[in-house]
């Protein structure tokens, strides 16, 4: 059977779990034109396919949000440009699409840092969502960096932590604890923005900051520094 959008969305009906999108949906996702596939399935599609750009624009047109997180392990990442970023992300409309777009396509973008901070200043949920998870996923997946490139971005967190949005707000914790289990010096950094978030004294970054401390100061991360 031919790789042609229409095929792969007549396959992913015949994969549709009913149990599954009822288990999405306790995990507060947006089931509305879902078909329920589970991340598995969709990576089995994802290697059977294999990088396809023209394909991957095809299934986001569908609208279908198991295609969407497809598209993005399929696409050319050096096809990507901002304009396709800049479309993509304002059709997030559930924190699944926008988090497995950072993960797996806009991380690998010349112009990621950059987004993480247009993003984060945008008032949408899940664009602001994407600056974060996209900050989450540069910092676990950017080796290299150094930690000043990181360093500068915590007075961003301080900023948005105000956000009470649940889907911000975990983005921006996710963020967080994510800088902070780079190395020893990111780690202190980032407990001294937790103290500063505390002394902010809103329940969003309260919270943020307290579930941060709990892992930062976890005895297996603290005992990786030193190994």
């Amino acid at each position: 059977m031919a790789n042609t959008c229409n095929n792969i969305i007549k396959k992913m009906k015949t994969m549709a779990d009913r149990e599954a999108l009822a288990g999405k949906a306790r995990f507060g996702i947006n089931v509305e034109n879902s078909l329920g596939l589970r991340m598995p399935q969709i990576r089995g599609l994802a290697r059977d396919i294999g990088k396809d750009h023209q394909l991957a624009l095809e299934l986001w047109k569908t609208g279908i949000v198991d295609a969407r997180i497809l598209a993005p392990l399929i696409a050319d990442k050096k096809a990507v440009n901002v304009d396709l970023m800049e479309a993509w992300v304002a059709d997030f409309a559930s924190w699944d699409v926008c988090d497995q777009c950072c993960m797996n396509l806009f991380r690998h973008h010349d112009a990621a840092f950059d987004k993480v901070r247009e993003w984060a200043a945008r008032e949408e949920e899940y664009v602001r969502r994407a600056g974060f998870a996209l900050l989450a996923t540069l910092a676990v997946h950017k080796k290299s960096e150094p930690d000043q490139t990181f360093i500068d971005f915590l007075p961003l967190i301080e900023a948005y932590a105000f956000d009470e949005r649940n889907f911000v707000k975990k983005a921006v914790n996710w963020a967080l604890r994510q800088i902070g289990k780079r190395n020893m010096n990111l780690n202190q950094a980032a407990l001294a923005t937790c103290q500063h978030l505390i002394d902010q004294d809103t329940a969003p970054a309260r919270w943020i900051a307290r579930d941060a401390i709990r892992e930062l100061r976890d005895k297996k991360i603290l005992d990786r520094f030193n190994n």
